[in-house]
């Protein structure tokens, strides 16, 4: 399932590691770009590869935010929720988006276009309320210009 080229980057990161286990998180990066999420028999290969039970490499995905088991949209917005954020507009923010779009966090519009979410700390307090749209973060929004930048994606 998992393509050879992406097998071949896999092996590629088990060998910089003293350990074989020790790569499973940038095993996990790559098979996730390859397939825009985790299927459940794409973690069962990797857990294969690695010598793992399946459910050790669950834990993992479970454990970290960017990891997917369900198909994701084309954009993924987050809105930072952390106290500072929200004490700023950042819930108000988040409820106002799940109006817009139609979604609660952690779903994905119906068109595939955004997946909502929301993170504890994006880490830019001092400019809060801030979302990150894919890998951009954007700061000392309010709703116009929150709309603007949804807008602006393809």
């Amino acid at each position: 399932m998992v393509s050879v080229a992406t097998r071949a980057a896999i092996d590629a990161e088990i060998a910089k590691m003293p350990e074989k286990r020790g790569a499973l998180l940038a095993a996990l990066r790559l098979v996730q770009a390859e397939y825009g999420y985790l299927p459940p028999e794409v973690m069962e290969e990797v857990a294969q590869i690695f010598g793992l039970h399946p459910t050790e490499v669950f834990e993992v995905v479970s454990f970290y935010n960017h990891f997917h088991v369900q198909p994701r949209g084309r954009h993924e917005v987050n809105v930072c929720t952390s106290l500072t954020c929200s004490l700023r507009g950042g819930r108000g923010l988040l409820r106002q988006l799940q109006a817009y779009l139609g979604v609660r966090a952690g779903q994905t519009t119906e068109d595939g276009r955004i997946s909502l979410g929301h993170e504890e700390c994006l880490g830019a307090c001092g400019n809060a309320p801030m979302l990150r749209i894919d890998d951009t973060y954007h700061l000392d929004l309010d709703w116009v210009r929150t709309q603007q930048l949804l807008d602006g994606l393809e």
